[in-house]
């Protein structure tokens, strides 16, 4: 089998927080590219999923109005036991 060698640019953080996890996998950073290249290869993709975490319109709107909630000094609030008591009448 021939070697190739590869080498990229990676933030300096991101790397010894990935040697780290990898170490405490039982291997370094090399064997941990190789099982990533050959997954991918296998499954002809990126063998995870990549999103831009985005939230949709409704999420949003449901965020804003937990904001506004919390700003509200009239707003009621409960405790477990009030709460449990409040659905129990």
């Amino acid at each position: 089998m021939a070697v190739s060698n590869v080498s990229f640019r990676i933030d300096s953080d991101l790397k010894a927080q990935a040697d780290k996890l990898f170490s405490q996998l039982g291997m370094n950073m090399t064997t941990a590219f190789n099982i990533f290249l050959r997954q991918s290869v296998r499954e002809g993709r990126i063998p995870f999923s990549i999103t831009i975490n985005t939230p949709n319109a409704d999420t949003i709107a449901a965020m804003l109005e937990a904001e506004q909630m919390l700003g509200d000094p009239q707003l009621k609030t409960y405790d477990v036991e009030d709460a449990l008591r409040e659905l129990k009448s």
